[in-house]
């Protein structure tokens, strides 16, 4: 049994797909700063509470 679930986004700068691993019981209300990993820019991740037992990914550059 796995503590993380992979959670996809795109990535702000140039839009490839990406992947991060979100552990339920620390990241959520958390913030974090993680490189794309096709362009390395840096991209701030926070990461919510969805519906559903699901997760919300909100994605933005790290200069917003």
């Amino acid at each position: 049994m796995s503590l993380t679930d992979e959670q996809l986004f795109s990535c702000p700068y140039c839009m490839a797909d990406n992947a991060i691993e979100v552990d339920a019981m620390n990241d959520i209300g958390q913030q974090q700063i993680v490189d794309c990993q096709i362009c390395c820019q840096p991209i701030e991740i926070t990461v919510l509470e969805g519906f559903d037992g699901d997760f919300e990914l909100i994605v933005r550059t790290d200069d917003e």
